[in-house]
């Protein structure tokens, strides 16, 4: 049975999840994945820690976490990488992340080496 976009965004917030819990010790509050065209976007909800919001109160707090967090999330990379190669079929080309520090959301973006969407469709 061939699996369908809903399937594989699923499979894809369940493998960050682990992903997160495993390699960075704690996992966020929620996770979405959405294939778009050939780009995989996921947003990820309540990871900050509440010591880190403390610290985020002033500019230089909040420029620290931000670089610490990229700076862990990176270095997971090629695992990263690997677990979007197995649930999509597809090299990851680029990989582009963001964290909120008022939300306590990330995002990132998975830009793949062919359109997944049209494939699924």
């Amino acid at each position: 049975m061939e699996k369908t976009k809903g399937n594989i965004e699923s499979e894809i917030s369940k493998a960050l999840t682990h992903w997160e819990k495993s390699y960075l010790g704690r996992g966020s509050v929620s996770v979405k994945s959405d294939i778009l065209r050939d780009m995989v976007i996921v947003v990820l909800r309540g990871i900050l820690t509440p010591a880190e919001y403390s610290v985020c109160k002033n500019k230089e707090g909040l420029l620290s976490v931000k670089e610490h967090r990229n700076s862990l999330v990176e270095s997971g990379l090629d695992e990263l990488k690997q677990i979007i190669l197995d649930l999509t079929g597809e090299d990851v080309v680029s990989f582009h992340t963001d964290l909120s520090t008022q939300t306590g959301e990330r995002v990132i973006l998975f830009k793949l080496s062919n359109d997944l969407q049209s494939k699924l469709s």
